[in-house]
């Protein structure tokens, strides 16, 4: 179900772009460098040119596998001044597929906050449209500005380890960190919940459309919405004043560019879940009639799935208790 990677990804007022071999001079003569290779697990020291050509190429196959996307760091008059991307990966003991993530930038543009801003670009881009469960991330404990990168973008502190580092010719301890996709949504600047105080009831209405052989539509949320990359049944919250089916029609008009009338909507059953920082209640309509031809109007990405492969499709917490009954249902 992963997307194919863009072209370009934009982190103003840099460009992430897909390596190739024209690449090659540059970052060869930024990662030779003692001061940066010395923080890189992999390379050796001195670096070979033709290890930074081979590198490349290496990139192109994985991205064509869909196994890593690493991309080229472009500075606004398009010199390359780094890399960053990410492998993706089955964890050994089992779980979610993760992305390893990684970046260096050369020395030259050090402490202009380059690495905080194309990492943190990436992540956001491999959540909305990779199958990933989340990200890690592994730094040498004496690489501080490394471990600041993590922690300013949102990874957490889970526990250490030890890694080769080719060029000092060493393991080393290194720490750990992972993030997943409530680690990424939840704000910095949004004040924890205090005890005691009256938590946030949010209404969502939502629709499982199901087209004449059986399949239910799914919308996977876009970039830059909280919980990026899961499937959901489409809908969306009520606005002051809506019913439900009101609000419902008026989602499916906007996100799919569908209409019905609310007489096309069946009410099936509901969900409540308790997330983090508001308490979320969502009845779930069966609709099998409307006009038009459903549309991503906003960016996201639709499937047709037949009710035995819901379970393939991460979807929010909220969202799981209705795949049984449909299943049932159909």
């Amino acid at each position: 179900m992963p997307d194919t990677a863009p072209l370009v990804l934009e982190a103003p007022p840099y460009r992430l772009r897909p390596l190739h071999p024209d690449d090659t001079t540059a970052m060869h003569h930024l990662v030779n460098d003692w001061e940066v290779v010395r923080m890189l697990s992999r390379p050796p020291f001195p670096y070979p040119r033709d290890l930074a050509e081979d590198w490349i190429a290496t990139t192109q196959a994985m991205q064509a596998r869909g196994e890593g996307y690493h991309f080229a760091i472009t500075g606004p008059d398009g010199a390359f001044v780094g890399c960053v991307g990410l492998r993706v990966e089955t964890p050994p003991q089992g779980g979610g597929r993760i992305g390893q993530l990684g970046y260096w930038v050369g020395r030259p543009y050090w402490g202009r906050g380059i690495a905080s801003l194309a990492a943190a670009r990436v992540v956001r881009w491999a959540l909305a449209h990779l199958d990933i469960a989340g990200l890690r991330a592994t730094a040498a404990q004496d690489n501080a500005a490394s471990i600041k990168v993590l922690e300013r973008i949102g990874f957490r502190h889970v526990g250490t380890d030890r890694q080769s580092f080719v060029a000092r010719g060493t393991e080393l301890a290194v720490s750990v960190f992972e993030a997943t996709r409530a680690d990424l949504d939840r704000s910095p600047a949004s004040p924890p919940t205090q005890p005691g105080a009256p938590r946030r009831l949010v209404l969502v209405s939502a629709a499982a459309l199901i087209n004449q052989q059986g399949q239910i539509l799914l919308a996977r949320r876009p970039e830059g919405k909280s919980m990026a990359g899961l499937w959901e049944f489409p809908g969306g919250k009520l606005e002051a004043g809506e019913t439900p089916e009101a609000a419902l029609v008026r989602e499916l008009h906007e996100e799919l560019g569908l209409d019905m009338s609310r007489a096309c909507l069946a009410p099936f059953t509901f969900t409540s879940h308790a997330y983090a920082d508001f308490d979320l209640l969502m009845p779930l309509y069966i609709c099998r009639r409307w006009k038009g031809e459903p549309t991503p109007r906003e960016g996201q990405k639709l499937a047709w799935v037949p009710p035995h492969a819901l379970h393939d499709y991460p979807m929010p917490a909220a969202d799981l208790p209705f795949i049984p009954l449909l299943q049932d249902l159909l």
